[in-house]
């Protein structure tokens, strides 16, 4: 195969000398920007007494060295590189290389990224609806937004996309992966998935919408049983966690409440700790540590509640993260309820999204945070106190009858006309296995805590008093 290279003669002799002088120009404009000491002090000549580049890079905190590389790489592939590219494009690349590496949650966002954010933290944004991440460097899925595409097609936390519209997914960033699945209204996608267990991946061709998630939605499963759900932390969770609760409030006060978190990707830091403020009228909910002062922060709770003695169930599973968990751990570490479900997904980091002169972001990872008993959940997650895996109740075909006393011909009366007829099972469970749970033990929560009769209990077969 033939190959052009360069001949000596003055045309190399010019390309070295050009070369030469590019990378401490390069170098000396880094340094300056990064804050080092004047270009012709750290590059003066060694003499007596002059400082060593040890020295110099102790004094300035930075290694003048490294940038010097740095700046031959960059002379290097502007030079070489089989396509040209301009300085703006490499010098953006290095920055999102240099974020990408610190962890899976730290990006450089231009100016489209920067808006997508904004407008997934105010709810309405045109998509499919799923919140992914990078776990062990594949896209995985942490969770699908209620009511979205997403969701119906049966995408499921733990999901990995191998590929998007035939691009596989092993060489993006998670930026890349986002724009690549973000797009107008009413056109399609593909998703190649791989779940655990399956031994092929499933193709899924979803159409996108234009997403406008209400995060908090209530019904009664029961009289006097309540269930809330919310399926993200946006800016006005909070205050719709509120309006929700007093809505379930008004018919009378709850026997029991559901809150549901399950697949809640997370999201906005105040949010849940206005969401758990509504169960606490006191104590820590959560606080940060970081690297600056700024960063540490406590957050507590209110004396103005509005359910605090709600007897209450959480439930959570791999899919819960983040802002998720703050509100999780913070009512289990306060026993203000019970955590059912199975262990939650373990991102224990606060983000602050900073805006740059150019338009452009940064989101951050600037501190960790710790549930009220000093827990850090990083890579850990939440375990509940109640383990039920997912699943549904299957009832076998006619095992609906059951011979009771009843139906004998001839019984006796109850004797007391007031007597209510028994209820009928809860259709919950039939379809939300884990939810059917919750509501059970919130029922035998109830009848613990039941008060005794005050007059004595007769004894069995006996219609006299016990003695």
């Amino acid at each position: 195969m033939n190959s052009s290279r360069l001949k000596p003669g003055p045309a190399r002799a010019d390309l070295l000398a050009r070369r030469a002088a590019f990378v401490p120009t390069l170098g000396a404009a880094l340094i300056l920007i990064l804050g080092l000491a004047p270009v012709a002090q750290a590059q003066q000549d060694s003499t007596a007494g002059a400082p060593t580049q040890a020295e110099h890079d102790a004094a300035n905190g930075l290694p003048v060295e490294d940038v010097q590389t740095f700046a031959e790489v960059f002379e290097r592939i502007k030079r070489t590189y089989v396509e040209q590219v301009d300085d703006k494009t490499l010098l953006r690349n290095a920055m999102r290389g240099m974020l990408s590496q610190l962890d899976p949650h730290s990006e450089y966002l231009d100016a489209d990224a920067f808006q997508n954010l904004r407008e997934t933290t105010e709810g309405e944004f045109s998509g499919v609806g799923i919140e992914i991440g990078l776990r062990d460097d594949q896209l995985t899925v942490i969770a699908p937004i209620d009511d979205t595409p997403a969701a119906r097609a049966g995408i499921q936390p733990g999901d990995r996309i191998v590929a998007i519209d035939g691009t596989p997914t092993s060489n993006l960033s998670l930026q890349e992966a986002v724009d690549l699945m973000r797009g107008e209204a009413g056109t399609d996608i593909e998703l190649l998935l791989l779940r655990d267990g399956e031994q092929e991946p499933r193709n899924l061709t979803l159409t996108r919408e234009s997403i406008q998630s209400e995060s908090v939605s209530s019904r009664l499963l029961e009289p006097g049983y309540g269930y809330l759900r919310i399926s993200q932390f946006q800016s006005r969770t909070g205050q719709q966690t509120h309006d929700a609760l007093e809505s379930l409030l008004k018919p009378g006060p709850l026997k029991g409440l559901v809150l549901d978190l399950r697949n809640n990707p997370g999201g906005v830091l105040s949010s849940a700790v206005d969401v758990a403020d509504q169960f606490l009228s006191s104590g820590l909910v959560v606080y940060t540590k970081g690297r600056l002062v700024d960063d540490d922060m406590r957050f507590t709770a209110h004396a103005d509640t509005t359910a605090p003695d709600v007897p209450l169930v959480v439930l959570i599973n791999g899919g819960s993260a983040s802002a998720a968990e703050i509100v999780a751990g913070a009512l289990q570490d306060q026993g203000r309820g019970v955590l059912m479900g199975t262990r939650s997904f373990g991102k224990g980091s606060v983000q602050q999204v900073m805006p740059l002169g150019n338009g452009d972001g940064l989101k951050l990872t600037t501190a960790r945070y710790y549930t009220p008993s000093g827990r850090s959940i990083q890579a850990e997650g939440i375990a509940p106190d109640v383990r039920v895996v997912s699943g549904r109740l299957e009832v076998e075909e006619n095992s609906g009858f059951q011979l009771r006393e009843s139906n004998l011909r001839g019984h006796l009366l109850n004797g007391n006309p007031d007597q209510a007829a028994d209820n009928p099972d809860t259709p919950v469970a039939a379809n939300d296995y884990q939810l059917g749970e919750a509501l059970n033990l919130l029922k035998a929560l109830n009848v613990v805590q039941r008060p005794k009769a005050a007059s004595g209990v007769a004894t069995q077969g006996s219609a006299e008093p016990a003695p």
